[in-house]
């Protein structure tokens, strides 16, 4: 069984990342910049904001980080997404998500700049990815197709269950398959027969959010297992742990490949971030990539 390291992908992806901008600020005398805005205090976003500023930084690019209150007014967050759709500095903006229940994700996300939209969420964007168009891919189906390329090669004529239909990863990730020339079947909490659909796949992506979800005996016997799901649980002994949607230790006993988590698709999402930030730098000051 081949284990998909994101960990090992995403640090070459970042250490090419790095020659890019220095190469940028020697030819043109700028580097990329990626603003993050978070609201309010939830452990689990402040750790994951701040590896990405850590990692921008190491990658040669600017970081700014806006730390809002939970309480924010929709006013005052569309006023600060404005100045940074206007900062010429700022190549790509990513607003937290999930936002305080009082705030509309949707009138959020649809106030970036789409030339900015680094995490892909713009209508404008997602049309661009359905109609096959250049745009900004979200990072997480980026960073899976990324590890498929890497480890796996060619997936044409693969039937790949991707098992899960949110906007951040399930719809983007069938529409990158199909891109592959894979065909892709969206399934989700209410399918019927969900095991026996997933028994039918050569390539099974798992971004349901459910820890465990996926059990070994779900999988096809040679199939490439995705595990975007990251789990906070509780384990026997009382201690806390990572896993993903997928039973890692039974999947491994089945499939050719699978994800590990930690450190198989996370890292990838935030390289890919980085990635994204880096074409909109260079996308919108005209240059060639």
């Amino acid at each position: 069984m081949q284990r998909l390291d994101g960990k090992i992908l995403s640090e070459k992806l970042r250490a090419k990342l790095r020659e890019g901008v220095e190469q940028l600020q020697a030819e043109y005398g700028f580097v990329p910049g990626l603003a993050v805005v978070l609201l309010g205090e939830d452990p689990a976003s402040q750790v994951y904001v701040r590896n990405k500023g850590r990692q921008c930084v190491e990658a040669g690019m600017q970081s700014f980080e806006h730390v809002l209150p939970a309480s924010v007014t929709q006013k005052d967050l569309l006023e600060l997404i404005s100045k940074l759709n206007a900062d010429d500095q700022v190549d790509g903006i990513l607003v937290q998500l999930p936002l305080p229940s009082h705030l509309d994700s949707n009138t959020v996300l649809q106030a970036i700049d789409p030339d900015k939209d680094v995490d892909g969420f713009h209508p404008m964007n997602v049309g661009k990815l359905a109609s096959g168009l250049p745009g900004y891919v979200p990072c997480t189906p980026l960073g899976c197709l990324k590890l498929l390329q890497h480890y796996i090669g060619d997936v044409k004529g693969k039937y790949a269950v991707v098992v899960g239909r949110s906007n951040i990863v399930g719809k983007p990730m069938a529409q990158l398959l199909l891109q592959q020339d894979c065909t892709v079947t969206i399934a989700h909490s209410k399918t019927r027969n969900l095991p026996e659909l997933c028994q039918s796949a050569d390539i099974l992506v798992a971004a349901i959010g459910k820890p465990l979800f996926i059990k070994g005996d779900w999988i096809k016997p040679g199939a490439i297992v995705l595990d975007v799901g990251i789990n906070r649980i509780t384990d026997t002994d009382g201690k806390h742990k990572l896993v993903g949607d997928v039973d890692f230790q039974a999947a491994s006993a089945h499939a050719s490949a699978v994800t590990p988590v930690p450190g198989g698709i996370g890292p990838m999402t935030i390289a890919c971030l980085l990635l994204n930030t880096f074409q909109a730098a260079i996308n919108r000051r005209g240059l060639a990539a």
